[in-house]
């Protein structure tokens, strides 16, 4: 039996010894760790990732630290949690969508098991505080009411405190609020200033102190996923007006002056070809004057955004050094995945039109562009400058091209890294973070949690990357499907293949490919990523023979990993077990999302 009493138990407390069950503990000198994971982020947005745009605390975290060069992610949000969150493939673990798009398959079911243990419910369990800050989108749709389970809402799943919202996106003036297992209304309103990533910060650091109130040595493991920079895009005039007339280039030449700074940083090898502008993301040059100052416009606002975050997170960060501690806290920045396209071709005042199929008029924006950015809008920026914000790939979110898939990553640890400002070009994926820092805690993966014997982790550790720049990766051969389009890494090359969703605005296919070609037949491409990290060279004629193993080691994998069966159509399938013909609904019931 375990803690079995080992004092003694005699007639009276004179004859009888106490004893205390041990409490637990982390290992000794455990760091804190501290998870930012940033939404719909491209790979060229941060500074130090060759932007212009000013985010000065994550390019100063990149300076004591290190920045990885070929970090992957899976194309989407929920999915990537998943594989964060617990070390394995997403559709291994029923996230193979994002939680609200499900079907009744084992990859797709937005049912994450118990045998899939979260690193929270491990460090939990060794001592350590767990804290969750924003976005979940981890739980299926219709358990997100009040009325509905928590067990796989975040203190269901390993998080002891959780501030912040369950779905895949909120308005960033009135967000739908939990913390903890209830709603709340936000402390204030937008003319008193409210924003969300701002209450976020500052719960973060209520957190700690918290924590260091009651446990002055435990160490915590925060994650902290603000949401942004997912639509809509929102953040205070001020944030927005310092950037007014810097994209008025437009993202042509903004692109072409990252990519020399990505190469001249050293980010990108020197012999990296830019990949070439697709047909169906419009030269600049060939805009109306309303075009070019409303694209520019949503550009700025955007930027806003993310600077804006860059001071929150800034925030938290000087809080943690104030105390003395950021010299052992572990510090991860990320994307969830590439920067999104879902501002369609002429960008949106509320995304929800476009979602939706709803034509929006370049005169009505240019009428409300002031209001872009405030509590009155919901805008999304236009594809163009997803393109351009994921320099030097091709393509975007939802698509398993490297622009989809390829992401900023930062570690931060001063007590541990010798390495200052350095690039590391290893590959590595998602599913790598969980062992990593479970390595670097010095905690071995349970085999058990709660009882339940624990799938095998499919991430492996890149740890040993940390002080060794010319270190092999571990990580060689990865598994990608989102939304029917497909890719597989292995040992430096990478087969793809990208399928069109049917029905999106512009319809049948933006790009000219057919949305309901037959999977079989559709034509992959192959590139040596090794050489050719920007997919320039498709070598699918020179290496068919080639181009054919990698398939059908995707075939192979795919049914390993519970990827089959395809489908490109996000709705068909959909869980109907939540669909009633008979609500009830009474006065002072919580929020229906």
């Amino acid at each position: 039996m375990k803690n079995e009493f080992k004092g003694k138990i005699g007639r009276t407390f004179d004859d009888s010894t106490p004893w205390w069950p041990p409490l637990t503990t982390p290992p000794e000198g455990s760091p804190n760790v501290l998870v930012v994971l940033l939404d719909d982020v491209g790979y060229a947005q941060f500074g130090c990732y060759g932007s212009d745009i000013a985010t000065p605390t994550f390019d100063k975290l990149a300076s004591n630290g290190l920045r990885y060069s070929n970090y992957h992610t899976t194309a989407l949000c929920s999915p990537t949690r998943a594989a964060l969150l617990t070390g394995r493939n997403p559709h291994s673990v029923g996230m193979g969508r994002v939680a609200d798009i499900v079907s009744g398959f084992p990859g797709y079911n937005s049912i994450m098991p118990a045998s899939a243990g979260m690193i929270s419910e491990i460090l939990v369990r060794n001592g350590y505080a767990t804290y969750l800050l924003g976005k979940w989108h981890l739980s299926p749709q219709g358990e997100n009411q009040m009325g509905s389970t928590r067990e796989r809402w975040p203190l269901g799943r390993g998080f002891e405190r959780f501030y912040g919202f369950l779905g895949g996106e909120t308005d960033q003036y009135h967000p739908d609020l939990v913390y903890d297992n209830h709603q709340v209304d936000p402390p204030r309103t937008p003319e008193q200033g409210y924003h969300i990533t701002e209450d976020l910060a500052d719960k973060a650091e209520l957190f700690i102190n918290d924590l260091r109130a009651a446990h002055p040595e435990k160490p915590f493991f925060m994650w902290f996923a603000p949401g942004a920079c997912h639509a809509p895009h929102q953040a205070p005039k001020s944030f927005i007006d310092a950037y007014r007339g810097k994209f008025d280039k437009g993202w042509d030449v903004w692109r072409e002056e990252v990519f020399a700074r990505q190469k001249k940083s050293g980010l990108l090898p020197s012999e990296t070809v830019l990949s070439e502008r697709p047909h169906w993301v419009p030269e600049w040059a060939s805009l109306s004057a309303d075009e070019k100052k409303l694209y520019a416009r949503m550009m700025e606002v955007y930027a806003g955004f993310l600077t804006h975050t860059d001071a929150q997170v800034g925030k938290v960060i000087k809080h943690i050094e104030s105390m003395g501690e950021l010299d052992n806290t572990i510090v991860l920045v990320m994307s969830d995945n590439g920067a999104s396209s879902e501002g369609g071709p002429k960008g949106s005042f509320n995304e929800m039109f476009y979602f939706n199929f709803i034509p929006e008029s370049l005169e009505e924006n240019i009428k409300r562009i002031d209001l872009l950015g405030t509590p009155e809008a919901h805008n999304h920026y236009p594809w163009g400058w997803a393109w351009a914000g994921n320099t030097p790939f091709k393509r975007w979110k939802r698509e398993t091209h490297e622009g989809g898939v390829t992401d900023p990553l930062i570690v931060h640890w001063p007590k541990k890294l010798a390495a200052k400002g350095e690039v590391r070009t290893q590959y590595l994926h998602s599913v790598d973070v969980m062992p990593t820092l479970l390595e670097l805690i010095g905690i071995e993966p349970p085999t058990h949690i709660a009882g339940v014997e624990q799938q095998p982790i499919e991430g492996v550790s890149f740890a040993h990357t940390l002080g060794d720049a010319k270190a092999q990766s571990k990580h060689v051969t990865q598994c990608y499907e989102m939304l029917g389009s497909r890719a597989l890494y292995h040992e430096g090359w990478k087969a793809v293949v990208f399928h069109q969703l049917p029905g999106l605005p512009g319809a049948p296919s933006y790009d000219g490919s057919d949305p309901n070609i037959s999977f079989d037949v559709e034509q992959w491409e192959l590139y040596h990523v090794e050489k050719d990290i920007a997919e320039t060279n498709d070598l699918a004629r020179e290496h068919p023979e080639k181009l054919q193993e990698m398939i059908a080691l995707w075939w192979q994998l795919a049914e390993k990993q519970q990827i089959l069966p395809l489908n490109n159509q996000p709705g068909r399938f959909g869980d109907k077990r939540y669909r009633q013909e008979r609500y009830e609904y009474r006065p002072g019931i919580g929020a229906i999302p």
